[in-house]
């Protein structure tokens, strides 16, 4: 079966009326950063720690890496799983893989043989890109060691890497002529329809690997756009963005964002320590944080960070009033965001009241964004004020996951909507319908903006010999804003957290999905009916974390 078999479209008629009214555009992803910087040459594109691009340079560089991976066999349609962290490069990688007609598969570089081995088969990838480090974990051996007895991967490509490291550096695949480069691009993008697939990103699945998200061109560049606007951004908008790069968020809110109006990306690192510094040097207008980094507000740097932030905006969790005041009693404004990989966007407005910005989480980005809250299980809608599962339907949300087609009977309406999991209730407040956010349906650990698998990650501790039955929940976390707990039935003594750390590692499990605390139990407790009772173990783990125990 073919890749366009394998994708589920929008409906044509949608296409004509999305494109009649302006929202997708005729471009490339590609064709829009050379569109961009024909305006904005001498602009700088991207700034990180360890250098900076005007548009124009970006434009140049981003050509002849273009050359350079066409050259190097991919053709235009094959995909490249990434796993890169926030660096020069990585802004440099991605737009020279879409230049070169190449699907990016967004990858963390976090993630393992577990996640790896079966996306990477997935979708019939031939190349993995990886960056080398002097410390941690070793990507570039990992990349190999993946290669080895897989049907389609030919190429692993690595950027930093010395001189005898195994794999082709893109570096040096972008040693090449620019006005050739130029050409070839030109050609590549010619054949490429804004309604082909841009990349893959990956959803927060609840069971197994992540699901695979097929995000389009036209579509995803307006995605990004609409974001912009709806921040009130423009080309003087210098916005920092400290979680990973290669992920939706990063790609939608941080790169196309910031480009989609000339605007400027200061690409910082996860750690403070790291990232404050270079927010505050750039002059920074405007940043997204996730609750993983609700703990700026008590660095040292913070005031300086705050020096020139005209916006803030807050996503990952229920916001702390302290967090919001912190950032209110420096002048800047404060808002909140919800959003997936699978498309919607909602975000507080320019026009939303203190108290809507506080207590939800906006309204969606763009006028033709469609939302339902619906009787969780149902297509009944519910009436505003009522807890309800969200869907939700438009022009940048998905009408279904890549060659899933079991998995997308369930997880969208019979007329197109995607059923997120996520439990939210219609509130109006201060004349505007706003989202509130009261928790979800799925079996998800959001850990500091990343989704851990309850499911998955129980399975995998089953595997265990003397684990006979197990139960991953959220753990309520300062700093994370949840992190997991597993309650834990076994046959004889109960393992060590360093045993079934290892067990996990054995199995190419992603270090951020282990259970960070053990609860040794002689059964799971049970509901009447005889399922698991999650929320009493939830109800459980919650009270001990608050006495300190």
């Amino acid at each position: 079966m073919g890749a366009t078999a394998r994708l589920v479209p929008y409906p044509a008629d949608t296409v004509r009326r999305y494109r009649s009214a302006g929202l997708w555009g005729t471009r490339t992803i590609g064709a829009e950063l050379h569109h961009i910087a024909g305006q904005r040459a001498s602009h700088p594109a991207v700034v990180a720690a360890d250098g900076a691009l005007t548009y124009a340079d970006l434009d140049e560089v981003t050509d002849r890496l273009a050359l350079g991976l066409a050259d190097a066999g991919p053709a235009p349609g094959d995909r490249v799983v990434v796993q890169l962290t926030n660096r020069l490069q990585s802004i440099v990688a991605w737009y020279g893989m879409v230049k070169a007609g190449l699907i990016p598969v967004c990858t963390l570089a976090a993630h393992r043989a577990h996640e790896i081995g079966a996306i990477s088969r997935k979708v019939g990838a031939v190349a993995h890109l990886v960056e080398w480090s002097q410390s941690g974990f070793d990507l570039v051996a990992f990349a190999v060691e993946q290669q080895a007895g897989h049907p389609t991967m030919r190429l692993v490509l690595t950027t930093g890497a010395p001189a005898g490291t195994p794999g082709t550096s893109i570096e040096r695949l972008a040693d090449t002529d620019p006005g050739l480069a130029r050409k070839r691009v030109e050609a590549i993008q010619a054949a490429i329809d804004p309604d082909d697939v841009a990349c893959f990103q990956l959803s927060g699945g609840t069971t197994g690997v992540p699901k695979i998200i097929p995000r389009l061109h036209a579509e995803y560049w307006y995605n990004a756009r609409s974001y912009a606007e709806a921040g009130g951004w423009d080309e003087n908008t210098r916005v920092a963005h400290l979680i990973p790069i290669i992920h939706n968020a990063g790609i939608t809110c941080g790169l196309h964002a910031a480009h989609s109006v000339g605007g400027t990306l200061v690409l910082g690192t996860p750690v403070l320590d790291q990232a404050l510094p270079l927010v505050a040097r750039e002059r920074t207008t405007d940043v997204l944080i996730g609750h993983g980094h609700f703990g700026i507000v008590d660095h040292p740097l913070f005031d300086e960070a705050m020096a020139s932030m005209k916006r803030v905006v807050l996503s990952g969790a229920k916001v702390p009033e302290r967090v919001f005041e912190a950032f209110e009693n420096r002048g800047v404004w404060v808002g909140q965001k919800f959003g997936m990989g699978e498309g919607f966007f909602a975000m507080s407005t320019a026009a939303s009241t203190r108290e809507a910005r506080l207590t939800t989480v906006g309204v969606p980005v763009s006028p033709y964004d469609e939302f339902r809250v619906l009787e969780p299980g149902t297509e009944t809608e519910v009436p505003d004020g009522t807890v309800g599962e969200l869907a939700c339907r438009g022009p940048y949300t998905i009408r279904g996951y890549f060659d899933a087609p079991d998995i997308n009977a369930s997880a969208f309406t019979s007329d197109g909507f995607y059923r997120t999991g996520d439990l939210v209730a219609v509130r109006t407040v201060g004349g505007e319908r706003s989202i509130s956010v009261e928790g979800r349906i799925k079996d998800l650990i959001n850990r500091g903006g990343e989704k851990v698998s309850a499911e998955e990650v129980e399975l995998l501790l089953m595997r265990h010999p003397r684990i006979v039955a197990a139960a991953v929940v959220a753990m309520p976390d300062e700093r994370l804003g949840e992190r997991a707990c597993a309650y834990l039935v076994t046959t004889g003594e109960p393992l060590t957290m360093s045993e079934i750390q290892e067990h996990l590692s054995s199995l190419s499990l992603a270090k951020f999905k282990w259970p960070e605390r053990l609860e040794w139990v002689p059964e799971l407790p049970k509901t009447p009916v005889g399922k698991l009772d999650k929320k009493l173990l939830q109800r459980d783990i919650a009270a001990k974390v608050s006495r300190g125990r």
